[in-house]
């Protein structure tokens, strides 16, 4: 019987909860009020404490909100510790997932409230476990909140209820035309009281402390409900609208529309699809023409036959102008969209600074809650200037790791271009950018993402990344995006659209994620790649970035978690990490269809693994055209701090015993993000002997050069961890606070650029970049992706050989902290050569010393000692220090300096007026000496700014591009500028071609004069202000600056 009449109650009236999160007596609470009891329903909000036991273990935290608190996150007075146990802060369980708290005394006494200048607005309150591991919140996960009120006229809906919220909302409402919606309002003096609903008086009640009435709905569409209560000339009034959905329109996608956020040619449309079957409904809400945050008819989604997607087209948008949105799904889910290449945070936004990201649209406080996207028709395309990169070929890559949060002070994309000339002459040809998509917070290693489309925007807006690719392919370096396609966190709209609030945890019908994780170490939620929900996104997720951002490749985060091979129990725990590791050819089949799309969305770009799986699979994954992550942390570590002699390379090489690939994809690395510093591990458990210390720093940095000798020779792709190559000592559990600490593993870490100005970390900067640079050699580039190689690594004593053609080396070094005497087979010499040659000198070796034919060639090293040699003599490539320029009138002089020419063919110097469009002018043969210089004629032109950069090109061909040099054009030798237009000031600019005393003239418009002055300039830029223009009327004026040779007129605008 009951469960019948509650059918019959459902079909006839608007279902909304049937209880409240939090309710509390008496019903208008004031700062006297005693005793004040609050109870919590903890089956509704986030259901942060449904189901907990023991019932005995919940406590509240609890304090308020002043008149002098600044916002509703800044409490004040608050009474009891997190995560601890204080008697006075234990709930009473009432069963039934139920709890209360009670106040004795009055309000301002418990919370120990003195200042007679302060009252309480509002009680801030959580309920949580002892630990603090379950925390009782908002639906929404925001702080739960109690009005306080004075003897003054309260008034407000009891029900329908409303959830706690800083400004109090409405509980869902469920209701459809026919049904009743039962509302009752009540008040804390008796007064008039009136019910309104859709504008029409429905109940009244005189002298009355509470008023109720149940209206029909008549109509789909928005509802509001409004309580007023009226004693002498006060009134007040509460308000709840919602939304009775009509019926959804069925109809499928239009043509050549897909998932996401679809722009026209048409700049005032777009059209939005959202995968999400078996949803009600979906609306969007948000700040676009007419929707002001509330669902609407108009803006109520059309679904397709089969119930998988959901489409709207919305017009009338002004090109240009930036909108934020949501998709409220079934009337209660509030989600960003998926596609989205920007969203509006409502924690992080506040802590980016406007030199970060200029002009950042505002969170939308107070009329929504949770992570915003955006959208914006008629955006100015980025105009990319170099179309004709080639990608550096993936076995003889020199790849950077950096972060860019511990990388740069100002931590965005304009300032990251200034490195690009140190890293090319480190010899960098790729970057890899761990995560750069929105992940949660702003300081994070980005291994949390939430939203795959839109760039982080701690880093800066979207055009100055794709400024910095488009910089970094104009330098011949690859740009590699380290992305987490394993998991993502619980802000990811895909993982909240499908969710099981009572296990905390994805639903198991959520198309793309796993509820439980199938494997070992994994973080937030796990993916199912075996989905075709899954796999769809991934490919439009890698395809994003490669075609609008022409990203080069990927680094993909464990990428070993790609499977849907069970190797945890039910509830993703009591994992077997060696099967999981074991070869899994289900994981093979889905890398191998993942590197399909990417060569199919832009080919020849690079997938790199973080897999570490069994070498069989690793083998066939690279045998397939993938690249694999090889971490040889330990071996180099060992080997720098002079402990181990067994410390064996041999893992490195690709074609080695242990690996027996056949192609030279193992990008092996001494560091990286997830490893401790060689060098910290050098100063601080370094060995030593007979007065050679490691722990000494200028030694443990040599220690450094004599590592990269072996590690940068080795065939196949190397990385370097963010200054490495300077040496990084600092520990990767380095605290803020000077402390080691492996909880502070994720926090910032010193940026170091200093480091540069030490001569010996300079000299492993120097060394590393003379080595790297070998690999492009033109006659021993073939070198760094040959499998004809010998080595002996399992002593101090090490070396290492190769040849492939007629190009050959051969490295030999001592990591002992003695000395060490070893021997080498040198192979007989090839090409020709007549020497072996010191590398890393530039010099010959005797044959006296190292004889030309087959032989083995002993060696006694000091410690730490190291010899690179090469057939023949190899040259390191020119670098070039500083390229500068400045305007003489008419001409501009451009002067440069170089360093290690060798190999060169010429100098060409190209010359452009908008700064993209560059044509050669002219070219200087390199001559041996280290500084060069251009005049360029410009009488004949008219430009108002020349660009400059030097293309210098090597004997091979090969060629490389300097950094842009900008001159402000001179008009007649002298250029004159001003404020225009000013108001008080007027301050005058003037570039001089020489030392000179100017004229200033300045008339009106009918040629009265008003000004005439003389003022000496020097040659250069000169600034001043000329204060008697103060007193000009607003209008037109023309002033004449005259020199002894030049003279330029300009006009000037006088206005408020």
């Amino acid at each position: 019987m009951k469960k019948g009449l509650l059918a019959i109650l459902v079909s006839f009236t608007a279902v909304f909860a049937w209880g409240q999160e939090l309710s509390w007596t008496p019903d208008f609470p004031q700062e006297s009020t005693t005793p004040f009891t609050v109870t919590l329903d903890a089956t509704k909000g986030n259901q942060g404490l449904m189901g907990y036991t023991p019932v005995t273990d919940v406590y509240v935290h609890i304090g308020v909100i002043t008149n002098l608190s600044t916002s509703s996150s800044d409490w004040k007075y608050s009474k009891f510790t997190w995560a601890t146990t204080t008697a006075a802060a234990q709930c009473t369980s009432l069963g039934s997932n139920k709890w209360s708290f009670t106040i004795t005394g009055g309000l301002r006494t418990f919370f120990g409230i003195s200042n007679a200048g302060e009252s309480i607005q509002k009680i801030a309150i959580l309920f949580r476990n002892g630990a603090g591991t379950k925390v009782q919140r908002n639906a929404d996960g925001s702080d739960m909140y109690i009005p306080i009120y004075t003897t003054a006229l309260g008034a407000r809906f009891s029900l329908p209820y409303k959830q706690p919220t800083y400004i109090p909302i409405p509980e869902t409402i469920t209701a459809s035309v026919g049904n009743t919606i039962p509302m009752t309002g009540i008040a804390n003096a008796a007064s008039a009281l009136k019910l309104y609903f859709n504008g029409a008086t429905i109940q009244t009640a005189a002298g009355a402390t509470t008023i109720s009435a149940s209206p029909t709905i008549a109509a789909a569409g928005n509802q509001q409900l409004v309580m007023e209560a009226k004693l002498g000339i006060t009134t007040i009034r509460d308000t709840i609208n919602f939304y009775v959905p009509g019926t959804v329109t069925v109809q499928d996608l239009p043509a050549g529309v897909r998932e996401g956020i679809n722009y026209e040619a048409a700049t005032d449309a777009v059209t939005l699809v959202l995968y999400a079957p078996g949803k009600n409904r979906v609306c969007l809400i948000g700040d676009l023409p007419g929707s002001n945050w509330i669902e609407q008819s108009a803006y109520q989604f059309k679904k397709t036959t089969n119930g998988n997607y959901w489409w709207l087209r919305i017009t009338g948008l002004t090109p240009g102008t930036e909108y934020s949105y949501q998709y409220l799904i079934d009337g209660t889910l509030k989600v960003g969209d998926p596609y989205t290449e920007k969203v509006l945070d409502p924690w992080n936004d506040q802590y980016i600074s406007s030199t970060t990201y200029p002009g950042l649209k505002a969170y939308p406080t107070n009329l929504t809650s949770g992570v915003v996207s955006t959208l914006q028709t008629g955006q100015a395309a980025y105009n990319w200037q170099t179309t004709n990169f080639t990608r550096p070929d993936k076995g003889k890559l020199v790849i950077y790791e950096t972060l860019m949060r511990d990388f740069l002070a100002n931590h965005d994309w304009k300032t990251i271009n200034d490195t690009l000339n140190y890293l090319r002459n480190l010899g960098v040809t790729a970057i890899q950018l761990m995560p750069i998509n929105e992940f949660e917070g702003n300081l994070s290693w980005g291994y949390n993402p939430d939203y795959y489309f839109a760039p982080d925007k701690y880093y800066g807006p979207k055009n100055d990344l794709k400024q910095f690719i488009d910089n970094c392919h104009s330098k011949g370096i690859a740009v590699i995006m380290d992305i987490a396609l394993n998991h993502s966190f619980g802000l990811s709209p895909q993982v909240q659209l499908y969710w099981d609030a009572v296990n905390n945890r994805p639903a198991a019908n959520n198309p793309w994620f796993n509820p439980v994780a199938k494997h070992a170490f994994n973080v937030g939620y796990d993916y199912n790649h075996e989905s075709l929900a899954t796999r769809y996104f991934v490919s439009r997720v890698l395809e994003h970035w490669l075609v609008n951002y022409k990203i080069d490749g990927f680094r993909f985060d464990l990428s070993k978690g790609f499977t849907q091979t069970q190797t945890c129990d039910g509830t993703g725990n009591n994992c077997d990490v060696n099967g999981w590791s074991a070869y899994d050819a289900s994981r093979i089949a889905i890398w191998k269809r993942y590197y399909d799309t990417l060569q199919l969305k832009s080919s020849g770009c690079y997938a790199i693994l973080e897999h570490f799986a069994d070498n069989s699979e690793e083998k066939e994954l690279s045998n397939y055209g993938l690249m694999l992550w090889g971490n040889e942390n330990y071996h180099y570590s060992q080997a720098t701090q002079g402990w181990a002699p067994s410390a064996d390379f041999s893992s490195s090489v690709f074609n080695s015993g242990i690996r027996g690939w056949s192609n030279p994809y193992l990008v092996s690395y001494m560091e990286s993000h997830d490893e401790e510093r060689l060098m910290y591990l050098n100063l601080n458990s370094g060995n030593s002997y007979n007065g050679y210390n490691i722990r000494s720093l200028n030694t443990a940095l040599k220690r450094m050069e004599l590592a990269g000798a072996f590690f940068f020779t080795i065939p196949g792709p190397k990385m370097i961890w963010e200054f490495g190559e300077l040496g990084y000592d600092f520990s990767i559990n380095y605290c803020q606070d000077g402390t080691i600490n492996s909880n502070c593993r994720l926090d910032s870490k010193p940026i170091r650029w200093d480091y540069k100005n030490v001569a010996e970390r300079n000299s492993v900067y120097n060394t590393w970049s003379a080595l790297a640079k070998l690999r492009k050699s033109p006659t021993h580039s073939s070198l760094f992706t040959s499998s004809n190689a010998g080595w002996s690594f399992s002593n101090y004593f090490k070396w290492y050989r190769c040849t492939q053609g007629n190009a050959q080396i051969v490295v030999v070094g001592n990591f002992d902290v003695a000395q060490q005497t070893g021997s080498v087979d040198f192979p007989a010499i090839a090409g020709g050569a007549s020497n072996w040659y010191n590398y890393l000198t530039q010099t010959a070796v005797p044959t006296s010393t190292i004889s030309t034919g087959a032989h083995t060639q002993s060696f006694t090293l000091q410690p730490g000692e190291f010899f690179v040699y090469t057939n023949g003599f190899v040259p390191i490539p020119v670098t070039i220090i500083n390229f500068t320029g400045r305007g003489r009138g008419t001409s501009n002089l451009l002067t440069w300096k170089v360093a290690q020419e060798q190999n060169m063919r010429s100098y060409d110097v190209e010359r452009s007026t908008d700064g993209i469009n560059f044509t050669r002018i002219g070219s200087v043969l390199p001559t041996g000496n280290s500084e060069y210089s251009y005049v360029d004629d410009v009488s004949g032109l008219h430009a108002s700014t020349y660009y400059y950069r030097l293309r210098s090109i090597d004997l091979d061909g090969d060629f490389r591009f300097s950094t842009i040099v900008r001159i402000k054009a001179t008009i007649n030798g002298l250029y004159v500028s001003a404020t225009n237009p000013f108001s008080k000031k007027l301050q005058v600019t003037v570039d001089a071609p020489s030392n000179d005393r100017l004229t200033i003239m300045i008339t009106d418009f009918s040629g009265k004069l008003l000004l005439k002055k003389e003022i000496n300039v020097l040659e250069g830029t000169n600034a001043f202000e000329i204060p008697e223009a103060a007193n000009f009327a607003n209008g037109i004026y023309v002033m004449k600056v005259t020199g002894s040779e030049q003279s330029q007129t300009i006009k000037l605008i006088k206005g408020n």
